[in-house]
């Protein structure tokens, strides 16, 4: 499942994406900024970003310039109401990758997403590496150097594919209750506890990172290469 972060002012334009979206298989985030939205992407991993260009804040030139900037080649749909043609320009001098006029046609929105995704090769390379580890999102698998591929329980792996996602960002333990429990498990703090263990005894001999406590917050990954 691909996430797809809306950066939308109208909360209903926003509302009828995420729905649009979430009944076509994507995972949605939303923001009604470009300041919300660089606050979305610390936290998440991000596929494509759909971006409108008028908002209060920051506008959708000023983000997308502000992305690029920081080396991210996250792919952008830029779907706005301005259509004059010096609009459009300039939304791919900043940076965009596509740009739509609003009202847009769901359909051809969802087969623009498609391209885009294919065009970045997130399709076929949903790969995260960290030194001569590969993790694989699509099958929750891992390989290790030449060894052949293992499998993990998926909440083993969606925690692991946090925290390698962002080395050395310190996650609370109420944070990733949140995103991999919910808000309305009745889980304990024990059971990330639990799960970060059987993480740090299948790894405990990878030379390519490691899994840290961080006395009074959290957990962070740490790469190995990094150290020292």
């Amino acid at each position: 499942m691909f996430n797809i972060l809306i950066v939308e002012d109208d909360k209903n334009t926003r509302r009828l994406m995420e729905a649009v979206l979430s009944s076509n298989g994507y995972h949605t985030f939303s923001a009604e900024n470009g300041f919300a939205a660089f606050d979305v992407l610390e936290e998440q991993q991000i596929d494509l970003i759909i971006l409108d260009i008028m908002m209060p804040k920051m506008d959708g030139y000023t983000f997308i310039k502000d992305l690029r900037i920081s080396d991210s080649a996250t792919p952008v749909l830029m779907v706005s109401a301005k259509s004059m043609p010096d609009d459009i320009k300039e939304g791919f001098r900043s940076g965009t990758d596509d740009y739509m006029v609003k009202p847009v046609d769901e359909e051809e929105m969802l087969l623009r997403i498609q391209a885009l995704l294919r065009r970045a090769q997130i399709t076929t390379e949903h790969l995260l590496k960290i030194g001569n580890v590969t993790l694989d999102y699509d099958s929750f698998s891992i390989q290790e150097g030449n060894n052949p591929s293992i499998q993990i329980p998926q909440k083993e792996f969606l925690l692991l594919y946090k925290l390698l996602s962002y080395p050395g960002k310190i996650f609370t333990r109420i944070q990733l209750m949140d995103e991999f429990w919910g808000m309305d498990s009745e889980s304990g703090d024990s059971t990330i506890t639990v799960h970060i263990n059987r993480l740090r005894k299948r790894f405990e001999n990878c030379e390519a990172f490691s899994i840290e406590t961080v006395r009074g917050l959290g957990y962070r990954a740490v790469r190995n290469d990094d150290k020292g």
